[in-house]
């Protein structure tokens, strides 16, 4: 889960390391000003580190490591900070940022510099800070610093940093290529055979069946408490109105449909449609006596066509259309004319048109009698949806006001329902299934409210609304040990048998490092064990599109020495795997192979990333790096909420 985490931060060691944090900070405005602030008893002054004569203060390093769990969050929405600080999230934050001092003091040591005029011309490229117009607006800059916690100043240090590193590390790295021979080690991998067994252990063989003590039980809970955290969980009230629940009479009266009558008296007087085709022809002599072959008994397209001309063809057009499309004289002409006749020739801005009239679809004029349905039913929908709206003001003005969510309810005879606990992706808090389809769209607003403070949505534009408020925040944390106490016996047992599982793991790696195969070796266990697994496995068959995440077990057997035995642990003390390779198969590679051509380019990007961690640990070797592992534990003991 924090792999993301790390793999995200590890692509901006180096060249891309800073350039991409120049983007989170830019983009999400990642470290909101908060010095000189308490933060759980951590002082803002507070120093965690100092690179050469760069301080880093704990109020950064707190809100840094908030702005990156909400980086990891948009992966994973539900993962929360004491998950985010126990998987190494902290620490990578820390790391990070080290970095960037080391590199930012580096760069200025030596004389480079970011200047303001650079810094302008950055925060110039930041859409964030454009206005309506598309251009940077002061207004709108500032707005989206004060709503991210930040200032002026802490951008703009962000960004110089940045710049810094792009002028260090650019040309200290440039575009480094894998020699030939090297990548030819590479490249040589991908057709590497490998013929092993695999045996696996598991736990569940070996788990006591009768259940732990309370002592037992209760030990076991504190030292693996991290395993059993549950993410942030709300319980979402909501009530839901819309045309539907509307307790109003809608009916128009015999008035409002003769007003409407009246007002609309084009949409209900006769009107005309018609279908034509026709061609342009440059002057009214050629026009005039086209139409008359036309008119002889030649069909218009043949006409057209002999005379160097291409129909076109016009459907559904009125009067006011044609009239537009082409030109008055023309419409006035083509509506004139009967169905099927050749109408006389008309001109417009670009010459004579002669046309055709196709089809005429007249429909007659409707009295008030026979349009009163479709304008009862248009006013009916007219002023449901009025008064929906005239509702979902209401009710909004009533919670600007302050007034609760019940209080609403019961002023506007409404339903409050309850939705179960759901996390921040929308599934409902154990049973993975997902939210009501009316409240998916609130879940996101509902993990940015606090509790008892009620919101407006409309679910279905002009249909449908609903007002909803959170009335139970459970954060991350793990649970009481009697609300888990089953899951805890079970986990309990496979850790018990893990132990058990070890020490035959051990026994059967001591004999398959002796004379006996794997399959013997796991035989000679009084415990039933799975039957063996032999492999015989091309590398890039590891990774094939349709594996790309192959088992940890298969990745270990491609790490060893030919005649080596190793074991590997399952996590969640599912057991172990007993891995034997036996041989490696390895042919030899061409110099003009296409595969070691795409093994440069490949290891490129790689190469790079080498370097470039070389570098900044050359670079924090000669300004010097000290941390405050006191500030640090305090640190880390707030963002996941200890007291002490």
């Amino acid at each position: 889960m924090i792999s993301f985490f790390r793999n995200f931060f590890q692509s901006k060691i180096g060249l891309p390391i800073f350039i991409g944090f120049l983007v989170l900070v830019a983009l999400a405005f990642a470290a909101a000003d908060i010095t000189g602030s308490t933060f759980g008893g951590v002082s803002g002054g507070d120093r965690v580190a100092a690179v050469g004569d760069d301080r880093i203060n704990s109020s950064e390093l707190i809100s840094t490591a908030e702005s990156a769990l909400r980086t990891v969050q948009q992966q994973n929405p539900t993962i929360g900070m004491q998950q985010f600080v126990e998987e190494g999230g902290l620490d990578e934050v820390i790391s990070q940022l080290i970095d960037r001092y080391g590199i930012g003091g580096y760069a200025e040591k030596y004389g480079l510099r970011g200047g303001d005029n650079l810094v302008n011309s950055e925060i110039l490229k930041i859409g964030a800070f454009n206005g309506p117009t598309g251009e940077f607006d002061q207004a709108v800059y500032e707005s989206a610093l004060r709503a991210q916690g930040l200032n002026d100043a802490i951008l703009r240090r962000d960004l110089a940093d940045g710049l810094l590193a792009q002028q260090l590390l650019v040309p200290a790295l440039g575009a480094p290529q894998m020699p030939k021979k090297a990548a030819k080690q590479y490249a040589a991998l991908l057709l590497e055979r490998r013929r092993g067994e695999i045996g696996f252990i598991p736990s569940f063989a070996f788990a006591p069946e009768g259940d732990p003590t309370n002592e037992q039980l209760e030990a076991f809970y504190s030292a693996e408490k991290s395993r059993f955290v549950r993410p942030e969980r709300r319980t979402i009230r909501f009530a839901l109105f819309g045309a539907d629940t509307l307790d109003v009479d809608v009916t128009p009266t015999t008035e409002e449909i003769q007003t409407f009558y009246g007002n609309n008296a084009e949409r209900f007087a006769a009107s005309e449609m018609r279908d034509i085709s026709s061609f342009l022809v440059p002057t009214e002599d050629a026009a005039n006596a086209l139409v008359r072959r036309i008119r002889g008994g030649t069909s218009l397209e043949a006409a057209a066509r002999e005379a160097g001309f291409g129909v076109s063809n016009l459907e559904a057009q009125t009067k006011e259309q044609l009239s537009s499309s082409l030109s008055a004289a023309v419409s006035e002409s083509v509506f004139a004319a009967s169905q099927g006749a050749i109408a006389d020739p008309a001109q417009s801005s670009l010459g004579w048109y002669v046309a055709r009239v196709d089809r005429i679809n007249a429909t007659p004029a409707r009295s008030l009698a026979q349009a009163r349905p479709e304008i009862t039913e248009e006013l009916r929908v007219l002023k449901r949806a009025a008064a929906l709206g005239d509702l979902s003001a209401r009710v909004e003005d009533e919670i600007a006001d302050g007034t609760s969510l019940p209080e609403v309810a019961e002023t506007y005879g409404l339903e409050i329902n309850t939705a179960p606990p759901i996390l921040a992706d929308g599934r409902v808090f154990g049973s993975g299934e997902t939210l009501n389809p009316a409240l998916r769209s609130t879940v996101e607003t509902a993990f940015q409210m606090e509790e008892s403070e009620p919101q407006l949505a409309e679910i279905v534009p002009g249909q449908q609304f609903v007002v909803f408020d959170v009335a139970e925040i459970a954060l991350s944390a793990a649970p009481p040990l009697n609300e888990i106490r089953e899951q805890l016996v079970n986990a309990w047992r496979l850790a018990e048998g893990n132990k058990l599982a070890r020490e035959a793991a051990d026994r059967v790696l001591e004999k398959v490092r002796g004379e006996s195969s794997t399959a013997e070796a796991l035989a000679s266990e009084e415990t039933q064990l799975p039957p063996v697994e032999r492999i015989d496995l091309e590398r890039r068959q590891l990774f094939a599109q349709q594996n790309r995440n192959p088992p940890p077990p298969l990745v270990l057997m491609f790490s060893m020495a030919a005649g080596s035995t190793k074991l590997y642990e399952a996590p969640n003390n599912i057991g172990w795997y007993v891995v034997d390779l036996r041989e490696i198969v390895t042919d030899d590679l061409p110099d003009d192979s296409p595969i070691l051509a795409q093994t440069q380019q490949q290891l490129a990007p790689a190469l790079t990333q080498e370097y470039t961690e070389q570098l900044t640990r050359a670079i924090l070797a000669e300004l010097g790096v000290e941390q405050n592992e006191a500030a640090i534990d305090a640190v880390r003991r707030q963002l996941v909420g200890e007291t002490n």
